[in-house]
C-alpha cells in the first residue's frame, strides 16, 4: 500500500499524532509548535510552546495536557495558555519529553529521552490523577510508544536505537513488570526497515508502527504476526494516528530531521502528514484522569 500526501507542514519532527474530538492534533518537537488540523476542511490551527513539545492528549477532567520539555502542561487552545502540573528531571537540563499514551484506568504513560541522542537517560513515568512518578521501565536512550492494548493489560514500549519492541504487563495497581521482547528489528532481514518509532494499537490489540529512515509503517498483529505494509515517498515516519467518522483513516506524521540537503530536494514532502485506509478501526477513546 502507498500513503497519500495529506498536508503540507514541513514540520522539523512531526510526533504524537492523535485523533481527539473529531479533529488531528500533532506537534513539531523541535520548532515547538502544536496543530489541530480540521480534517474536514483540512485547515491547520498552530499554538507556540515555550519548550519543546512531544505530545497532547485529552484529559476526563480539563481539557488537553502537553508533554513540555519540563514535565506534564495543562493546555488551553482558547488562549495557548500552559499550566505545569508536574516537573521532571530537574538534574537533566538537556532531557526532553517525546511520546505518550493513556491507559485504560486514564494513567498516562510518558517518555522522556536525551534530546542529543546520546546518553541512556530516557525513562518512562507515569502520570496519575496529578502526580507523576518512574516506571519500572529501564533506561534507555531514545524511548517511543508506549502503545497500550486496548483491554490495557499490556504495554508496548520502543526502544528506538536498539530497534525492539518490549511488552510489559501493567498490573492493577498501575505498575508494570519488567517487559520481554516483543518484536526484534535488529536483524540481517530488516536492516533497511530503520528504526522503530512511535507506535499504537488498534480495536484488535495490533500494533501499528513508524518507522523513522524507512520510508513506511508496518502493522503487527498481536501475536507478532507483521499484516500490513504502507510505504512512504519520504524516509521518516513518526507515528500514525487512526481516526475519522469510521476510525479507519491513518494519519502520519514524519520528519525533516536528518536528511541531507541532496535528501530533501528529493523528498520536497518531508515534514507533512500523510494518510492512507486500514481495515482495523481505531481503538476506543481515553481520556487522562488528571
Amino acid at each position: 500500500m502507498q500513503a497519500d500526501h495529506y498536508l503540507t507542514i514541513g514540520a522539523q519532527l512531526g510526533e504524537g499524532p492523535a485523533w481527539i474530538d473529531e479533529a488531528l492534533w500533532f506537534v513539531d518537537i523541535k520548532s515547538n509548535t502544536i496543530f489541530r488540523v480540521d480534517t474536514g476542511t483540512g485547515t491547520a490551527q498552530r499554538w507556540s510552546t515555550p519548550e519543546h513539545v512531544g505530545w497532547v492528549l485529552p484529559s476526563a477532567t480539563h481539557g488537553l495536557i502537553a508533554g513540555l520539555q519540563s514535565g506534564p502542561h495543562r493546555f488551553d487552545p482558547a488562549d495557548g495558555s500552559l499550566t505545569r502540573i508536574a516537573q521532571v528531571h530537574t538534574d537533566l537540563p538537556d532531557n526532553r519529553l517525546n511520546d505518550a499514551a493513556i491507559d485504560g484506568e486514564g494513567r498516562i504513560w510518558f517518555g522522556s529521552m536525551d534530546n542529543l541522542e546520546e546518553s541512556a537517560s530516557g525513562v518512562v513515568f507515569v502520570l496519575d490523577k496529578g502526580s507523576v512518578r518512574q516506571s519500572a521501565i529501564p533506561p534507555i536512550t531514545i524511548t517511543n510508544g508506549p502503545a497500550i492494548s486496548p483491554c490495557g493489560q499490556y504495554l508496548y514500549h520502543v526502544d528506538t536505537l536498539g530497534r525492539q519492541v518490549i511488552r510489559h504487563e501493567i498490573a492493577s495497581d498501575g505498575t508494570c513488570d519488567s517487559g520481554t521482547l516483543f518484536l526484534d528489528f535488529d536483524t540481517p532481514e530488516r536492516a533497511d526497515w530503520g528504526h522503530p518509532d512511535g507506535a499504537i494499537c488498534d480495536a484488535e490489540g495490533g500494533i501499528w508502527q513508524g518507522f523513522f529512515g524507512g520510508a513506511a509503517a508496518r502493522r503487527f498483529a498481536p501475536d507478532g504476526t507483521l499484516t500490513d505494509e504502507v510505504f512512504f515517498p519520504v524516509s521518516n515516519i513518526t507515528k500514525i494516528a487512526l481516526g475519522g467518522p469510521d476510525g479507519c483513516t491513518a494519519y502520519a506524521t514524519t520528519a525533516r530531521q536528518g536528511l541531507s540537503e541532496d535528501e530533501l530536494a528529493t523528498q520536497p514532502m518531508a515534514g507533512d502528514l500523510f494518510t492512507f485506509r486500514v481495515k482495523v478501526p481505531a481503538a476506543p477513546p481515553r481520556r487522562a484522569n488528571t
